[in-house]
């Protein structure tokens, strides 16, 4: 009798999962549970007390993470001077979340408001670099309304949301 096949996406697991870098992964670990209330699933520590991978639950959704390792090219946004991608997490409670995570530790890079997309949105970076966009849906919106809320706010000008 031949085994069961494996599934090709691990249960829990989407199909895009992050998998970040950070300096000081455990510390990392305990902050996204205070700040996202995200759940640990497992860590493999490796030589020198680094992390050589962990994996958490926020939501219904995966990440992972572990230690800089420089020697293979492997170092955080901190390192690199910023980050270039923004990890966007809904949630049913925008305003919870976004509070909570400010009082964590993470900077508000855009402060949370109801946005002409129909979302209710707002934008941290935590300690280790990375930058979170905070959102939830509040209006249900057909890309014509999209488009008509856009040309609103920029006829308002810059720096309007």
């Amino acid at each position: 009798m031949s085994p069961a096949p494996v599934p090709a996406i691990p249960d829990g697991f989407h199909s895009l999962t992050p998998h970040l870098v950070c300096a000081g992964a455990s510390d990392a670990i305990a902050f996204y549970v205070r700040a996202f209330g995200a759940e640990e699933l497992s860590r493999l520590p490796g030589p020198g007390g680094l992390l050589m991978h962990a994996s958490m639950r926020i939501g219904d959704s995966m990440l992972m993470l572990h230690d800089e390792f420089p020697e293979m090219g492997a170092i955080g946004p901190k390192a690199r001077g910023g980050t270039a991608v923004t990890l966007h997490l809904y949630t049913t409670d925008a305003d919870a979340t976004f509070a909570r995570a400010v009082e964590a530790g993470c900077r508000v890079v855009m402060p949370l408001a109801d946005q002409f997309w129909g979302d209710r949105y707002g934008q941290v970076e935590d300690p280790f670099g990375h930058r979170w966009s905070i959102a939830m849906q509040t209006r249900q919106l057909t890309p014509q309304q999209i488009t008509e809320g856009l040309q609103a706010m920029a006829a308002q000008g810059p720096g309007c949301t």
